[in-house]
């Protein structure tokens, strides 16, 4: 591949990488605190391809000049300098699927078969005040707190959580939500049981807001042995799948 080739090559990485960044879809690859970095490094692939593609003109330029002068050996060395296979051309194929198609999260296939990464914190800050309304948790919160907390901080109290639907061979519910430690590539489950008012149906990679209260029941993770709460529903609602859908708060 010559250097016109690999500036555009380059010019395309990085324009994916902005088109990513600018809009919701790098939330399938990435974390979002990873947004500046994906900009600033589509800037720079940008940056190095226009560089590249100025270098190669002064280059090309420069050959016509010393072609003027010394045309029979500049012709030759010109025939013999550009023979590089198209076929190199197919590594841009992916940098087009990276723009026009966004990959599906990861769902309930994947989480059912990885075992919970739920760890202990070490601390819990203070929860707002009692009020009429639920108290809404990220699913990692609620976990963490009712596994190694012993709900200490829940009881009493009504929670609002969101996750998507998982069933395992027995057709028993989870809410799980995949957390990133960076990014899509490190995606792991953190899973919670439901008890209570379950919904007659249930199906897989549907998200649900569930509505309940801390129950003390927990059961281990048959792929790791993990732990994994309960939550005791009393009201569950579907809901659209939220721009991003992984859950950020994974080292809280």
């Amino acid at each position: 591949m010559n250097r016109q080739a690999q500036a555009a090559v380059l010019f395309l990485m990085g324009a994916a990488l902005l088109h990513a960044g600018f809009t919701d879809l790098y939330l399938r690859y990435v974390k979002a605190g990873l947004r500046p970095m994906l900009l600033a490094s589509g800037a720079i692939l940008i940056a190095a391809a226009l560089a590249t593609a100025w270098y190669e003109w002064r280059q090309e330029r420069a050959r016509k000049k010393d072609a003027a002068e010394q045309p029979e050996r500049d012709a030759h060395d010109h025939e013999e300098g550009h023979r590089e296979p198209r076929i190199s051309w197919l590594l841009v194929l992916p940098l087009f699927a990276l723009i026009l198609v966004a990959p599906p999260a990861l769902g309930s296939y994947s989480a059912m078969r990885t075992g919970t990464a739920l760890q202990q914190s070490y601390g819990y800050p203070p929860l707002p005040a009692a009020t009429d309304k639920p108290l809404h948790l990220s699913l990692v919160d609620y976990a963490s707190r009712a596994a190694y907390d012993h709900g200490r901080t829940l009881r009493g109290r009504q929670l609002s959580v969101t996750g998507f639907v998982a069933l395992d061979k027995s057709g028993a519910p989870y809410l799980i939500r995949m957390a990133l430690n960076c990014c899509a590539a490190d995606a792991q489950p953190v899973k919670i049981g439901l008890t209570g008012h379950i919904p007659p149906v249930l199906q897989p990679d549907t998200w649900l807001q569930i509505t309940g209260t801390y129950t003390p029941r927990q059961t281990k993770d048959p792929v790791n042995n993990g732990r994994i709460p309960y939550l005791q529903i009393t009201e569950a609602t579907p809901i659209p799948t939220p721009k991003d859908p992984y859950d950020e708060t994974w080292n809280t």
